[in-house]
């Protein structure tokens, strides 16, 4: 039978530019052991990390514009609310302090945030996890992310993950890729018993993949993240006890929650039309060219934020919010009418 029950929306969302907030940050960062410090992540406290160049705003405009039929729109976010956003019952802003336990806080690494959305009171559950830098381009039908019982999922175009162990120089997402292998090898013989709703037991033709995941939306299942809470209980601890994302307690969501899904028969691989863009690139503008070429053919694009510690008012992040705006010029039913438009605060 077919699931026409609304699908929900989650964003994660920060603003990196927030006086209070990055103090918060920097009296994190000071107060780390020298331990700490050296296990962090490549480019784990970095300005990129945290930057708000508009994508929520444009993100938004792309999901009122190819999924208008979406469910609930939640936002999680440290204290901060964006100044733009229309109140609505359609839209939520869900503090870290209601999600996440007191003595977990204040924590700047997405992968620890992300690992609680599950828990968001009456969360559906069919939901789309995505960050603000990730955008629909096509309108979005449920039955091209989802299938009974299971979600599609697909791989990046970057190259394979090299070698098995997980290095201190490498990404949190090519060391998730190392450890969602590790840990599924290990239990490979000791399956648990299967339940109707979520089966447990490896699928036999299941093979490890040394690739990461495409930046894109995530379609999820809410029992199937409260299942891998208590089976995978391990890892849930050791991503639930970062400040700053850390080499070796890399995310889950984005890679072992899929993995597993993949391995178990709750999730099939499928290719996607899509695009990434990554701003520190010396061909970013070749990037962004080929996506405004582009237009009208993807089923998502993601712009990467990897200028790292520019200045706000960087050339290469002005020419991205241009070519948002290009693409999706009309405003949400999630923006503030009375508030300047993008288009002014482009033109001064």
């Amino acid at each position: 039978m077919q699931d026409t029950s609304p699908i929900d929306i989650v964003y994660l969302w920060v603003d990196g530019e927030d006086d209070q907030w990055r103090l918060k940050r920097q009296q994190a960062a000071d107060a780390l052991c020298q331990h700490s410090h050296s296990a962090m992540a490549r480019f784990g406290n970095v300005e990129g990390r945290f930057r708000d160049n508009d994508e929520l705003r444009y993100s938004l405009r792309a999901l009122d514009q190819f999924f208008p039929d979406h469910g609930h729109v939640y936002l999680v976010t440290d204290a901060q609310v964006p100044a733009w956003l229309q109140t609505s019952e359609r839209v939520s802003v869900v503090d870290h302090q209601t999600l996440i336990p007191h003595n977990a806080l204040p924590t700047f690494d997405s992968g620890h945030i992300e690992s609680y959305i599950h828990r968001i009171p009456g969360l559906s559950e069919r939901y789309f996890y995505l960050n603000d830098d990730v955008f629909f381009g096509a309108p979005v039908h449920a039955s091209d992310w989802f299938f009974e019982g299971g979600f599609y999922v697909t791989w990046s175009d970057d190259a394979c993950v090299p070698g098995l162990a997980m290095r201190s120089d490498d990404t949190s997402l090519e060391n998730a890729s190392r450890l969602s292998h590790q840990w599924l090898q290990a239990k490979a013989s000791q399956p648990t018993p299967g339940t109707q709703a979520i089966p447990r037991r490896l699928d036999p033709s299941y093979a490890h993949t040394p690739r990461t995941f495409a930046h894109s939306p995530r379609p999820m299942l809410k029992s199937l993240l409260f299942a891998l809470e208590l089976e995978a209980h391990d890892l849930f601890a050791r991503v639930r006890s970062t400040v700053f994302r850390t080499w070796d307690k890399p995310t889950l969501v984005s890679d072992f929650v899929l993995r597993w899904a993949l391995a178990h028969g709750v999730a099939q691989l499928k290719d996607y039309s899509h695009s990434h863009v990554s701003t520190g690139d010396a061909d970013m503008h070749a990037q962004l060219k080929q996506l405004r070429n582009a237009w009208g053919s993807l089923d998502f694009f993601c712009i990467n934020d990897t200028t790292d510690d520019a200045r706000h008012d960087d050339p290469r992040l002005m020419q991205v919010r241009q070519t948002l705006q290009t693409l999706l010029h009309s405003p949400s039913v999630f923006e503030t009418p009375s508030l300047t438009s993008p288009v002014r605060q482009l033109l001064g």
